[in-house]
């Protein structure tokens, strides 16, 4: 499978996203549960509010990092690691 390739913006989104270590420890949260996690699960794993949670997750979902399905009141996150390695490319081109 080809590695897609990001623009400069994606790139630069992505790079803010991870620079904080509370998004970065919550994506890795999400890739280590398997396909997808609960948002109440990873509330569950942190020492923060669930607002907190909510803005750091909005970062990583508008980098393109994770994606989100909303099911009634309850919003599951997935790793797109399409995203991330494309990401991780980008970094190895440096």
């Amino acid at each position: 499978m080809a590695v897609q390739r990001l623009t400069e913006d994606q790139v630069h989104l992505i790079a803010r996203a991870l620079a904080d270590p509370r998004r970065l420890q919550l994506l890795k949260q999400i890739g280590q549960s398997g396909d997808t996690i609960a948002c109440e699960e990873l509330r569950g794993c942190t020492c923060v509010s669930a607002a907190t949670v909510s803005h750091h997750m909005k970062e990583l979902e508008t980098s393109g990092l994770v994606e989100s399905t909303r099911e009634g009141k309850f919003v599951t996150y997935r790793l797109r690691r399409d995203v991330l390695k494309s990401y991780l490319s980008a970094m190895a081109e440096i």
